[in-house]
């Protein structure tokens, strides 16, 4: 792919991605080692900051923070009201977070046929 001049390697263009590739583009916004299990709590039926905090791989409360922010501002998630009527807001899958079920469920698969030890949580599918 031809760069601008002047343009480095990796550097992102004036759209805010480095590339027009979907793929590169998804890892953009998911490709950490947190973004998509946030995403598996929600659709696992998590609503509440602590009741993501509290799956087994212990994201840190600061970077949980962080990839809510991230799942806001590109659409993924929208934040509601608590049920409960707190204070304390709670967080949804939207229909462009709803469709990272399958790749969710592809990716569940794969670890399932090719990661030895691993297995489906009690009460998850994912």
């Amino acid at each position: 792919m031809k760069r601008a001049v002047g343009e480095k390697e990796g550097a992102k263009g004036a759209s805010g991605r480095r590339s027009p590739c979907p793929v590169a583009c998804s890892l953009d916004l998911m490709g950490d080692r947190w973004t998509l299990l946030v995403v598996r709590d929600l659709m696992m039926g998590a609503e509440r900051f602590k009741e993501i905090t509290a799956s087994p791989e212990g994201i840190p409360t600061n970077i949980l923070s962080d990839r809510l922010g991230r799942l806001l501002e590109s659409g993924v998630v929208v934040q509601v009201a608590a049920a409960d009527g707190s204070r304390h807001p709670a967080y949804r899958l939207t229909e462009k977070g709803r469709e990272l079920i399958p790749v969710l469920g592809a990716m569940r698969d794969w670890g399932l046929k090719w990661e030895e030890g691993t297995r489906v949580m009690a009460g998850r599918e994912g």
